[in-house]
């Protein structure tokens, strides 16, 4: 494969053809902003905010889908793209529960950080807002219809694994949301409960329910581990507040891994001081369940039950 030079904001960069121009800019450090765009994912430019000017081009272009050309010259911050990267921005705050002092993604979210950047602020309006629907039904999982940016992460991802795809689009226009099954909650549908949507989720619209209230990014340190159930080796971070481990989270699911509740779950029993009680599925409703039965472990501790009372 060839390599191709171009120039982002005066620098000049040499990168393989088959870049983007959001990845060339990375190569050189330059961030450019950007809501829908994951590297281990497929593009779709549905954010529009990582636009840029590419001299001799007349409308702007999304960086996260351009490919890079021999001598193309692109503009990350001209007064243009400040100023769609603004009204997009505003667009989404206007929509937007003003809640960030108690959102468990402060500190981590990324329309909190693009808007404090472009000093872009939340302001009062008449116009519609969407429904507060908030889906508790899962002890792993928490879905905030009122924060959902409609970036189509979670939809992706989870599209990745054959047999899961649980979540999708539904209705049009204003009405857009996204969906698990036939718009079922997350304890009716077929989910499995493996936190992929959580992982790449850029706002609040999708928590790690057993992480809430328990630690946020500033409080306490985070210590990276990695899930021993299989091959894969996802990875975890532990968090530890006041010198208790008092939480586990999932990693993006980079290099093909999938994630599972049961590598989640492990992890929670290894690590965590005051592991929270498991739960299953049982006919489409979550019940408490024992340690054992989670990870699957009766057959095999019953077997070195006998053992030993032999």
């Amino acid at each position: 494969m060839r390599n191709l030079t171009l120039t982002i904001d005066g620098q000049k960069v040499t990168v393989p053809e088959n870049y983007t121009i959001i990845q060339a800019a990375e190569k050189i450090g330059i961030e450019i902003p950007a809501l829908c765009y994951d590297p281990n994912l497929e593009v779709v430019s549905a954010c529009r905010l990582c636009v840029v000017e590419v001299e001799g081009v007349n409308k702007l272009q999304t960086s996260c889908s351009i490919k890079v050309e021999d001598g193309m010259v692109v503009h990350t911050n001209t007064e243009k793209v400040l100023a769609i990267r603004k009204e997009i921005l505003q667009l989404l705050l206007d929509n937007h529960p003003n809640d960030c002092l108690t959102c468990q993604k402060a500190g981590e979210c990324l329309l909190q950080r693009y808007a404090y950047t472009y000093n872009v602020k939340f302001r009062e309006h008449d116009g519609a807002r969407k429904e507060h629907i908030v889906d508790t039904s899962s002890p792993y999982i928490l879905k905030d219809e009122d924060k959902c940016i409609l970036c189509g992460k979670c939809v992706r991802t989870c599209a990745q694994v054959s047999d899961r795809a649980v979540l999708s689009f539904a209705q049009r226009g204003f009405d857009t949301k996204i969906v698990a099954d036939a718009d079922l909650s997350f304890e009716e549908s077929s989910c499995v409960s493996c936190n992929r949507c959580v992982t790449v989720c850029p706002v609040g619209a999708l928590l790690d329910k057993r992480i809430i209230g328990k630690s946020r990014i500033w409080d306490g340190e985070v210590e990276e581990v990695r899930c021993k159930v299989c091959d894969y080796g996802c990875d975890f971070e532990v968090l530890t507040k006041n010198n208790k481990k008092v939480a586990v989270r999932a990693k993006s699911p980079s290099n093909g891994r999938p994630l599972c509740l049961k590598g989640r779950l492990t992890s929670e029993l290894l690590y965590l001081d005051n592991p929270q009680e498991p739960y299953k599925k049982e006919d489409g409703k979550f019940v408490k369940t024992t340690w054992k039965e989670a990870l699957g472990l009766g057959d095999v501790l019953d077997k070195i039950n006998s053992i030993d009372d032999k």
